[in-house]
């Protein structure tokens, strides 16, 4: 078995490929891994395991199609985590957002087309069904998303789809809550808060902090993922939910409560363009057909991701003057994708 990885050098993606790598994943003990990744500010070769004998990898561009045309040959399927997926980001330029999600996605479709790529999986975000004053989502919800960020990802969800129809590529689409864990780059609300506070400086908090949002550890969504990839039904979309919902106060309240700081240390600032109230999942549809259901406890996973950032520092301070400046920061969006 040999997967391609796209942004396998990003959060969600090196855990997904240290997990392949590791064997967590039954069937799959022995899979050998390419990574493709462009290496944008987001993406670190660290984050993968250095010369491990089932993994390569490939800096190159996912809209590059020559370059997919000749990497793509004699793997057994790809599992698409490559995104630009920071909404705070695409507010202020969009382009690259498009470039990449949009034109991107194309491109490795039609690539994994053209060279035959048995199946294909492409990873979205939660985002794109827009917001919800109550209930939770379906995979039949309409598609209503309101950043430039969301509606490449739902633009790139219906051309998975395209594929699949006219084409009959075998493609699953799936749609995760808010992730959060180790790796993951400080400009996402987790990260950020959490590094601010390790370091004395105030958190940023948008608005009056009421949004709300469902969390869940990457750990659980790799696994999801890799349900969808060995279970999952061609053009079948599964939403992949945290099933923890916390308005952003009060997941800052408990960041505080972890790293020992107080409400002072808060500071409210301009609410983001657009910004999206509530997002929820209903995620029955891949637990009843495919047996997924998230192990790890947010109590117990928001607590070690704190540690693991206080225990890393040379990880993420190294990477610190790729935030976005305190005060346009803050995002709500915990990384449905890195």
């Amino acid at each position: 078995m040999k997967l391609l990885v796209t942004g396998g050098a990003g959060f969600i993606g090196s855990h997904y490929v240290r997990a392949l790598l590791a064997g967590e994943y039954p069937g799959y003990e022995q899979a050998h891994v390419t990574v493709l990744d462009s290496l944008t500010y987001a993406g670190r070769r660290e984050n993968l395991p250095a010369g491990h004998p089932r993994l390569d990898f490939v800096q190159g561009d996912i809209c590059d199609l020559p370059l997919l045309l000749d990497v793509l040959p004699g793997h057994d399927a790809v599992v698409h985590f490559a995104a630009e997926s920071h909404v705070d980001r695409s507010v202020r330029s969009a382009a690259e957002f498009v470039r990449t999600n949009v034109t991107g996605t194309q491109s490795l479709l039609e690539a994994s087309l053209r060279r035959g790529i048995p199946r294909f999986v492409h990873v979205s975000t939660d985002e794109v069904y827009g917001s919800t004053d109550d209930g939770s989502w379906t995979e039949e919800a309409s598609l209503q998303p309101n950043s430039p960020y969301a509606a490449s990802k739902a633009s790139s969800d219906l051309i998975a789809r395209a594929y699949w129809r006219t084409h009959g590529l075998d493609v699953s689409v799936t749609r995760c809550s808010n992730n959060y864990g180790p790796y993951q780059f400080p400009e996402k609300l987790i990260p950020l808060f959490v590094t601010n506070l390790m370091e004395g400086r105030t958190v940023p908090l948008y608005g009056d902090g009421h949004n709300v949002r469902e969390w869940l550890h990457v750990e659980d969504h790799c696994r999801a993922v890799q349900a969808v990839l060995t279970s999952g039904g061609a053009g079948e979309v599964y939403n992949v939910g945290g099933g923890t919902g916390h308005t952003n106060l009060e997941l800052t309240e408990r960041l505080l409560a972890l790293c020992g700081a107080d409400r002072s240390m808060i500071r409210f600032v301009t609410d983001r363009k657009g910004h999206d109230l509530r997002y929820a999942l209903d995620d029955s549809k891949i637990r009843e057909q495919l047996g997924y259901a998230p192990r790890v406890s947010f109590d117990q996973g928001l607590a070690a991701t704190v540690a693991w950032y206080r225990d890393n520092p040379g990880w993420w301070k190294t990477v610190d003057g790729g935030r976005v400046p305190a005060g346009a920061a803050g995002s709500t969006d915990g990384g449905g994708l890195a």
